[in-house]
């Protein structure tokens, strides 16, 4: 039983194919121009393999693991099959489990809804809200941002050494910053947490969409991401790896398809037996489209070679920093260097710029959209920036003054999509902007900072 897939045999070449490549989007100065779409840390677009995938897949769409028509079955096979597909591609072992979410904060949601009880949590104050605030639960040791790599595994065996050791630990890290997009050492982290008895659990979001990601060869526990970040849209994601504590658990959701028997009792009451599969955690009608989604991208990415696509990524990531580097106004942020190791994330300051309006005026003037902000890792972009956060009302106040660092930073980001010719746009409007600054006055609207357009031009 198979689904005829419409991107089976088409070529991939570098940049890989992306739904939207054509959109034009207005420009305040006039005119229209090609959207360039630099914001993928926060979702990247689809792949044009992926769409096409789906739509091949649409007109059989039919329930999951409820139904005895042929659509019904051949959904369940494709809803399985994909679960294979994704353990595959996170080379996951031979006993442990693919559970599908809705991203990877509902991911560590559920591993901490199943953490066993007086478990201790030890995560670092850089990560992701996602991976940062799910432990309320549990016992948590925040662990100060680490300088170097080296500091980052000294800072995780102090705290560990300190604990308890007879009681259940688990370490949560990000695999790269969805800040600065640094790579952190997770295998040498992996090491010292099983050296002392804890279990890892790998936030590999901002990592599996620019980089191979392999839980057997990095020894970690678990791994968490969203597919709207690894080119499939339609809002899944995946919790993959040890099956033992989501077994012990209570079903992350009480509902159909995680029950496997529902009986009444004799006194009234209910008796349930819940699955010891991965279904135990998906109650509900599975989102079979948005699994499939992962899947394709998965096999995407798997045949356009990440050996291919890392090198061309590390080239944009080169092109970026060297442009960056030649406009002294910009100072890109850092944990471990400016030379550190990272995926196509980068995020930075501009001296004398209010970061919303620098923004803005990249997407009004330029058609460039990126994100301005703290990126959902509040502590960490603080301590970077050494500074409170700025009020997001504050968008049309004056620009900081000369030589005043900014209160929230700008973050570009790009991936397996993006054309060369994005990337020099970008790094030409930062030049511009920088030098003979911004062709329209801002204001904020609803939260937003837009261009005011009842304003005379700057």
């Amino acid at each position: 039983m198979s689904v005829p897939t419409a991107a089976a045999d088409q070529a991939i070449c570098a940049p890989l194919p992306v739904l939207g490549a054509d959109v034009t989007v207005p420009l305040v100065t006039g005119g229209d121009v090609t959207y360039a779409a630099l914001d993928y840390a926060a979702s990247s677009p689809a792949l044009q393999r992926v769409w096409d995938d789906v739509a091949a897949y649409a007109p059989y769409y039919g329930s999951v693991h409820r139904g005895a028509g042929y659509l019904s079955q051949l959904s369940t096979d494709l809803f399985e099959t994909s679960r294979a597909t994704v353990a595959e591609f996170l080379g996951c072992r031979a006993e442990d489990q693919v559970v599908f979410t809705r991203s990877t904060t509902d991911s560590l949601n559920l591993l901490a809804a199943a953490l066993p009880a007086g478990c201790q949590v030890f995560v670092f104050e850089t990560e992701h809200h996602a991976s940062l605030l799910p432990w309320r639960d549990a016992r948590v040791t925040y662990l100060d941002a680490p300088r170097t790599p080296d500091q980052a595994v000294a800072t995780l065996e102090k705290a560990l050494a300190a604990r308890d050791p007879h009681g259940p630990a688990l370490v949560c890290v990000t695999g790269a910053s969805n800040v600065t997009g640094e790579l952190w050492p997770v295998r040498e982290l992996a090491a010292a947490a099983h050296a002392h008895g804890a279990r890892i659990v790998l936030d590999a979001a901002q990592l599996a969409p620019h980089h191979p990601v392999d839980i057997a060869e990095l020894d970690v526990d678990w791994v968490a991401f969203s597919g709207h970040k690894l080119y499939a849209p339609f809002g899944s994601g995946v919790l993959a790896g040890r099956a033992d504590w989501l077994v012990d658990a209570e079903p992350y959701l009480a509902g159909g398809g995680a029950s496997r028997r529902v009986a009444r009792r004799a006194d009234g009451g209910v008796d349930v037996e819940w699955h010891t599969t991965a279904a135990r955690h998906e109650a509900g009608s599975p989102n079979v489209i948005g699994v499939y989604s992962i899947a394709a991208a998965c096999k995407a990415l798997t045949a356009a070679g990440f050996d291919r696509l890392v090198a061309r990524e590390q080239q944009l990531v080169t092109r970026v920093r060297e442009g960056l580097a030649g406009v002294p106004e910009v100072k890109v942020l850092s944990l471990f260097g400016d030379d550190a190791p990272r995926v196509g994330v980068l995020s930075f300051v501009v001296e004398g710029w209010n970061s919303s309006h620098f923004a803005a005026a990249l997407s009004a003037e330029y058609g460039i959209g990126v994100r301005d902000g703290l990126f959902c890792a509040h502590p960490l972009v603080r301590t970077l920036l050494g500074s409170e956060p700025q009020d997001p009302g504050e968008c049309g106040a004056p620009d900081a003054a000369p030589g005043e660092r900014s209160l929230n930073a700008i973050r570009v980001s790009f991936g397996a999509g993006t054309p060369d010719e994005h990337i020099e746009r970008f790094l030409g409007a930062v030049r511009e902007l920088v030098g003979e600054g911004a062709r329209w006055t801002y204001r904020t609207e609803e939260g937003r900072c837009v261009p005011d357009r009842g304003a005379a031009q700057v």
